[in-house]
């Protein structure tokens, strides 16, 4: 974390998505990093060989779902957080 000129602090997050397919199946890894820690999500989809016209729409579904499960896995992360916060006072 670090604090600007204007003295808003500023922390950087970065999330890596990785995709992998194989056998008619995307899987989506999104991995969150930062204030040392690290959260992962993940998706899957089924590609479907008449789609592949559009060939990215199973790849969108699948890194769509971890990014979700990531956001609820960053959701239940911080309702323990304030549950142990607000039960410690």
């Amino acid at each position: 974390m670090s604090r600007d000129d204007s003295g808003h602090l500023r922390d950087d997050w970065t999330i890596m998505v990785s995709l992998d397919e194989h056998e008619g199946r995307a899987t989506a890894t999104a991995r969150l990093r930062g204030r040392d820690q690290e959260a992962m999500g993940v998706g899957r989809s089924r590609l479907k060989t008449d789609d592949r016209f559009v060939a990215s729409i199973g790849d969108e579904l699948a890194v769509a779902r971890a990014l979700s499960d990531l956001a609820r896995h960053m959701m239940a992360a911080a309702a323990q957080d304030i549950e142990t916060v607000t039960n410690s006072q």
